[in-house]
């Protein structure tokens, strides 16, 4: 029953991290034959035999090998050769369908854009195998093992998993279905390397998958160096300026994106794993905890720039201008992800009418976090090893560093206490209230938390830019 799902998971493999490693090995990108005189059907047989010779299809094929050892045990040698029919057309479609996919988007995944994206949704995958193994280790305790059954079934006569199911449909005495599946997995490969062949000129020369301005869109350039740097939904300020920074820093910058993907993650599959594992219960607290790790990637925010700071202390920005505008930044990263957490904990642990009290006791948590970390990050900011820089190192007194961040979780924890006392008294009537009065606490408490980190900021410019220069 479990053979389909992994033969699924075999082909999306070869089917999503070619994207996500895309450029890394440019031997078989098709720009790379441009100017080589050497016919369509020639360059594709090549570039296929290629493929197949390289470690991803040895690898493959090493790993799917092993079913047919188990055909044939269990079903004898037609089995055995089924299975092997089976593998040998399995491997082929993974490399077409890897080709196909990336020579029709070459030109897109050659873009800065692109390549950020991968960045991004490589690191979500690297840290998503931990709290991944908890949510699958909860469904497997709570699985419908007749409908996972179905559900196998019907994958079995998809491309994805049809060839490796030939020896099973052998063993349960379906010969007629073995000429059916191998029809479908050689009709989807001859499709696919068809799609190949219409787009491989096309990635050759550099506009597979490219995007044309249209008639209608603007020039960037024409909107002026303002319009370029500041995006249409901001003010024409400074703080519009300087959160177009900030925005800009949080999805490009290295470390900001890992806080942020961290937080994701966290967010998203902890309190989903936990209702799965337990039923339900722990899942709002974990949650809750959520709200108060999201404000910590600003306790050093300060650091991540070091010496660049001096710009923003040469242009004499006020103080609680600065604050206002990096935390609206984060902010504009982090509140839909609390959105997000509220709602999925909600449908995860089957009680959806939990989800405005969470959301609330979210928002009110991440405010206290605001109004502990923000005056945190002017007092104790410390310098960054440069990233760019590989023999760089730490200054050390990591420990000592992370306490006050570690101390703002505590008491954005603590903060809350009040909302969730509130909401046990109080019952089904915290249900709506507890959103309006969780949003509102943790405005009040960012408020008076960022004109203390304000008028502090204004008073320790030169030692935080002392600090947080590397020497």
């Amino acid at each position: 029953m479990l053979l389909p799902f992994g033969g699924a998971l075999v082909v999306l493999g070869w089917l999503f991290l070619p994207l996500l490693f895309f450029g890394v090995d440019d031997s078989l990108d098709p720009a790379q034959f441009a100017l080589l005189p050497i016919p369509r059907r020639r360059l594709i047989a090549g570039l296929s035999t290629a493929a197949l010779a390289g470690l991803p299809a040895l690898a493959t094929l090493a790993a799917t090998a092993g079913t047919v050892d188990s055909a044939a045990r269990l079903g004898g040698p037609v089995a055995a050769v089924a299975q092997v029919l089976g593998v040998l057309t399995g491997l082929l479609l993974c490399v077409a369908v890897s080709r196909a996919l990336t020579s029709a988007f070459a030109t897109a995944l050659r873009s800065r854009r692109a390549r950020d994206l991968a960045t991004i949704l490589l690191a979500v995958v690297a840290a998503s195998i931990g709290p991944a193994q908890l949510l699958l280790l909860g469904l497997i305790n709570r699985a419908d093992w007749d409908g996972a059954a179905t559900v196998a079934a019907v994958l079995g006569w998809t491309p994805v998993a049809a060839p490796y199911t030939l020896g099973l449909d052998v063993m349960a005495g379906r010969l007629w279905a073995v000429p059916l599946k191998l029809l479908i997995v050689i009709g989807s490969i001859g499709a696919l390397l068809l799609w190949w062949s219409r787009t491989i000129e096309a990635a050759m020369v550099g506009s597979a998958g490219g995007r044309t301005r249209s008639p209608k869109t603007p020039d960037p350039a024409a909107r002026g160096p303002v319009g370029t740097l500041i995006p249409r939904w901001l003010p024409r300020s400074r703080f519009g300026a300087l959160m177009a920074r900030e925005t800009r820093y949080w999805w490009r910058e290295t470390r900001r994106r890992a806080a942020l993907i961290t937080l994701a993650v966290a967010g998203v599959f902890l309190p989903i794993s936990t209702a799965f594992g337990t039923d339900g219960a722990g899942a709002g607290g974990l949650a809750v905890l959520v709200g108060a790790i999201a404000p910590i990637g600003l306790a050093n925010q300060f650091g991540y720039e070091g010496s660049a700071y001096a710009t923003n202390v040469l242009t004499g920005i006020p103080g609680r201008l600065e604050v206002h505008s990096r935390a609206a930044a984060h902010a504009l990263f982090t509140v839909p992800m609390l959105v997000l957490v509220a709602v999925v904990t909600g449908f995860a642990a089957g009680n959806p009418s939990r989800v405005p009290a969470t959301l609330g006791l979210l928002l009110a948590t991440y405010g206290v976090g605001l109004a502990l970390v923000l005056p945190i990050s002017v007092a104790a900011a410390y310098a960054l090893p440069d990233p760019t820089t590989p023999f760089a190192l730490s200054s050390g007194g990591g420990i000592s560093k992370a306490l006050p961040s570690l101390g703002g979780m505590v008491g954005a924890l603590l903060g809350s206490l009040p909302l969730v006392m509130a909401a046990y008294l109080l019952g089904p009537v915290w249900t709506w209230l507890g959103l309006f009065l969780g949003a509102a606490y943790g405005l009040a408490a960012y408020l008076l938390g960022a004109h203390l980190a304000g008028a502090l900021l204004d008073r320790r410019t030169p030692e935080l830019l002392a600090a947080v220069t590397t020497r």
